[in-house]
């Protein structure tokens, strides 16, 4: 059996089957049996009284798949997304995606956030970039044609950093100004045009911390799709000088860490970071950033125990 992941929106993809998507006739025979996950504008999926997913199916539904976007197969059965707007349906409760990773089975969580990411395209992406004419979804939602000039647009994925960043004793964190008054976590950031993933990580580092990383000891951990709105999370572990870290626009502050601090960072209650208390609370279970951060430490632990 796979080792489960330790974040969420990884375990129980679904096979998106992709050769399906111009299949209207497959389609159409799966919809009667196929399970639907609304979503309201705002992102918020259709839930029942306890938050659990609202059980919707295409024969609840009526009509065809046409009213929605197809996400894939699991176990045989169909899914799919479609707008709460467009639907004669009411639910007893709507849930956030962050608080769905947290309650729901890992295999939901993952299409929730599939549903929100395409979502979220189909919101923003209505008109065609090249010549402003109104786009066609087609390919069960997956491609948006536009017919005065013929351009093809496909689902937009930023790719982002997020790197725990040591001096080989210490790990590097931040804290933007929104947040909580005890969070912390490590460096993220965009990857620019032109850049590859490890440069990207030593010029985020340096933007806004103003640590110098050595962009060759940058070590590929894990990736994790993000939907808030469309990104992709790839995590790193890199090497840096033990430069004075100094606060930017992005982040309020910016410090080294012991590792018994970040020990106990991780063990109190993330929850918490807005409460008075001691020490520092870090990222949320759901996030790659809380694993980047427990496998430094690891590292860490692991050497000292070596050494």
């Amino acid at each position: 059996m796979a080792k489960a992941s330790p974040f969420a929106f990884v375990d129980g993809a679904l096979d998106r089957a992709d050769h399906l998507r111009d299949d209207a006739d497959a389609l159409a025979a799966l919809w009667p049996d196929a399970g639907v996950i609304a979503l309201d504008a705002d992102g918020r999926a259709l839930a029942d009284g306890s938050n659990a997913l609202f059980d919707i199916d295409g024969a609840m539904l009526g009509g065809g798949p046409g009213i929605a976007t197809f996400l894939g197969l699991r176990d045989g059965r169909a899914w799919f997304f479609a707008e709460a707007g467009t639907l004669a349906i009411h639910a007893p409760a709507r849930i956030d995606l962050r608080r769905a990773a947290s309650q729901w089975p890992a295999w939901q969580a993952s299409l929730f956030a599939q549903a929100r990411a395409l979502q979220h395209w189909h919101q923003r992406h209505r008109y065609c970039a090249a010549c402003g004419g109104m786009l066609r979804f087609v390919r069960a939602g997956w491609l948006g044609r536009c017919d005065a000039c013929g351009s093809e647009h496909y689902p937009r994925t930023d790719q982002a950093i997020i790197a725990a960043i040591t001096d080989g004793q210490r790990l590097l964190l931040g804290r933007q100004a929104s947040w909580p008054a005890r969070r912390w976590s490590v460096v993220a950031g965009f990857v620019e045009p032109g850049e590859t993933l490890e440069q990207a990580v030593a010029r985020e580092v340096m933007e806004e911390t103003g640590v110098c990383v050595h962009a060759h000891t940058a070590r590929y951990l894990a990736s994790q799709p993000w939907p808030f709105p469309g990104s992709l999370m790839l995590g790193f572990i890199a090497r840096a000088d033990a430069d004075t870290p100094q606060a930017s626009d992005e982040l309020e502050d910016a410090r080294w860490f012991t590792a018994d601090e970040v020990r106990a960072g991780l063990a109190s209650d993330w929850a918490q970071a807005d409460a008075e208390g001691e020490g520092i609370v870090l990222s949320s279970p759901i996030s790659i950033a809380r694993h980047v951060i427990r496998a430094w430490l690891d590292e860490h632990d692991a050497q000292r125990r070596e050494g």
